[in-house]
């Protein structure tokens, strides 16, 4: 087969599921907003969701975005759901059954215990309305009616592409209902590169001993002292009830060295820069990065929530950096 032949045919499948896309979006209705308010209304249960063939990849592939997004729920094989599993499902439970078809023997054995419990509620998603799984469904959800990308019309593929992208589309709005936010998400995924993205100045700043404080009203010899034994090239100045009232660098010391005779004994107050650059502590990592390089520093002041005048950490850009954040 030629090139440009192979091509054509890749195209094709692509102009398919796209077709099947479009479709998908008509049907963004009432119906999928009753969705939506089951889902979020399931306070004192459980999310299952489960199929049978591609439709039970898909079906495992929502439960992990649900669960990922601020919805906990699991996958429930079908097969093994008529072998004991069965148990796993449970009053006051939503349990979400997807079959292109609707009628999957394997998902008959959880239509009818479903149908038994009326504190379980059954939502059938398929493209069949005359199913027994949308007969039978508490709430069904029809999809279009699509055709397979492919010869013969046979290869489960636009709908399983319309089956992922309408789990896609309730898992983000339940997400945004919820006002599920990217620290929430970060809690999440404790691993790999998402978590690294997604540290905040909370996450890898100095706190408590390790933050080099000093009084304003202390002399220049004992922030020298600090400042040494500290190694941070900074000093967080603090008035005596705590509040931040300035910083001094290493390299202000040096200039002050070179201008003040006996520098030693002058007070920090007067040779100390006032009102220092402070973040919040859930403020990325990546942004606190940003605000270094800017403004040309290696350190900025942390703090809690509003409260801009108390220090409760320090963020030096040499620990952003053994985060492998850049």
């Amino acid at each position: 087969m030629k090139n440009n032949k192979i091509q054509i045919i890749a195209k094709e499948v692509i102009n398919s599921e796209i077709k099947a896309l479009k479709n998908l979006k008509k049907f963004i209705n009432k119906s999928f907003l009753k969705i939506l308010k089951i889902i979020i209304n399931c306070k004192n249960g459980k999310i299952i969701i489960s199929g049978v063939g591609k439709s039970g990849i898909i079906a495992r592939k929502w439960a992990a975005t649900f669960s990922s997004t601020g919805t906990p729920s699991f996958f429930l094989d079908a097969s093994s759901a008529s072998h004991g599993d069965m148990g796993q499902i449970t009053s006051n439970d939503v349990v979400i059954l997807i079959s292109n078809s609707g009628e999957s023997d394997e998902l008959k054995n959880i239509i009818q215990y479903t149908s038994r419990n009326k504190n379980i509620k059954l939502i059938g998603i398929t493209s069949k309305k005359d199913s027994i799984l949308f007969k039978n469904s508490d709430h069904g959800f029809l999809l279009p009616t699509i055709k397979e990308a492919g010869p013969e019309n046979i290869v489960p593929t636009s709908s399983t592409t319309s089956q992922l992208a309408l789990g896609d589309a309730i898992a983000i709005s339940c997400m945004r209902f919820k006002n599920f936010n990217k620290l929430d998400f970060k809690k999440f995924h404790p691993s790999g590169t998402l978590s690294i993205k997604l540290k905040t100045a909370g996450d890898i700043m100095l706190t408590g001993k390790k933050m080099p404080l000093i009084q304003e009203n202390s002399k220049m010899k004992q922030a020298l002292k600090i400042i040494n034994k500290k190694k941070l090239g900074v000093l967080i100045v603090t008035k005596k009830n705590g509040q931040t009232s300035g910083i001094i660098t290493d390299g202000d010391i040096k200039r002050i060295a070179q201008k003040y005779e006996n520098f030693e004994d002058l007070d920090l107050r007067k040779v100390m820069k006032k009102n220092p650059i402070s973040i919040e502590e859930n403020t990325l990592a990546a942004t606190a990065l940003s605000i270094m390089n800017s403004k040309k520093i290696t350190s900025l002041y942390v703090h809690k929530k509003k409260n801009i005048k108390k220090t409760i950490g320090i963020l030096h850009m040499h620990d952003i950096l053994r985060s492998n954040i850049n």
